[in-house]
């Protein structure tokens, strides 16, 4: 469910849906107004999958939280 298999797509894996929220992360936003903008992207689907993929993305480093706002780490 978090990488794409033989059975499971790009789409359908959590790799795939935090790479939609990435796209849509441009600047820092509260969790609310990102679920805003992807909530319609057919690969996010639920708020479930919204909220593993960001803390998919919050574990290996990608995005953090501060001050209530979401953002991209610096590489």
């Amino acid at each position: 469910m978090i990488l794409p298999s033989k059975h499971i797509s790009e789409e359908q894996a959590l790799l795939g849906v935090g790479a939609v929220v990435l796209r849509h992360l441009e600047r820092p936003q509260t969790v609310t107004s990102l679920w805003g903008k992807v909530r319609e992207e057919r690969a996010v689907g639920t708020y479930e999958r919204f909220v593993l993929a960001l803390d998919l993305l919050h574990i290996t480093g990608v995005v953090t939280l501060t001050k209530g706002l979401i953002h991209r780490e610096e590489s």
